[in-house]
Formats: structure tokens, sequence, C-alpha cells
């Protein structure tokens, strides 16, 4: 079975840091690239990263560039994103993501991609940031 396993999540105060960890399973981890999105209370799911080419570049929304990093372990097949610089507004429920990874890193040269471009998802990890 697909599997995307979000964790990592938890309470922090601002300014704090977190690593989520997005751990895959039963697919080919190499044809699929993974993002990053969130989800605020009374929000729309929002994506905050995702690579952009098969060398590991990766986009960031305008709300998080510069405080938020993702990298991928292909041995581990898992992918993180490292929050730092937290503020209260980053506040949500993290998911993990997983699409066609040619698709979506041609996609993501140019911009974020939407969630309807994705195959699998991951269950969510909340993330509260006190202030």
């Amino acid at each position: 079975d697909v599997q995307l396993q979000a964790s990592g999540g938890g309470l922090v105060q601002t300014g704090g840091s977190l690593r989520l960890s997005c751990a895959a399973s039963g697919f080919t981890f190499v044809d699929y690239t993974i993002s990053w999105f969130r989800q605020a209370p009374g929000k729309e799911r929002e994506g905050i990263s995702c690579f952009s080419s098969s060398d590991g570049g990766t986009r960031f929304a305008d709300s998080v560039k510069g405080r938020f990093t993702m990298s991928s372990d292909n041995a581990k097949r898992t992918v993180y994103l490292q929050m730092n610089s937290l503020k209260p507004e980053d506040t949500a429920v993290y998911y993990c993501a997983a699409g066609d990874r040619k698709w979506i890193t041609s996609r993501c040269e140019r911009s974020l991609v939407g969630p309807d471009e994705y195959d699998y998802w991951g269950q969510g990890t909340q993330v509260t940031v006190s202030s």
C-alpha cells in the first residue's frame, strides 16, 4: 500500500524550529517527488514548497522563504522540511504530497504546484506556534 507518513509537528514558541519528516513507502520513490502543503483553520490548503529540478532545487512560498528549507534522503525514502524562525501564522496542519517527478518538478520551475496535481497525500502533522 502507498503510504506517506508525516511526522515531527508539535508546539513551539515564536522563533523556534521544527523539522518535519515525510516517509514514503509503497511506490517507486525516484519516480515521484514530494512537496509540502499546509492548512490553517478556516483557510484553504496552501502549497509551501516543491522541488524544482532533479538536482534538488527548491521553491518556497513567499510566506516561508528564507525560513524553511527542504531536503530529501533517497536512501531513507524521506523528505524533510526544516522550519526556522517560526511565527504564529505558521500554525497549521502540514501535509506532504507525492506526484509524478517529471511533471511536478518541471511545473515547479515556474511556480508552486497546486494540490490537484498530486497523487498521494500524508495524514498531516499539526504545527502550533505560540506567541
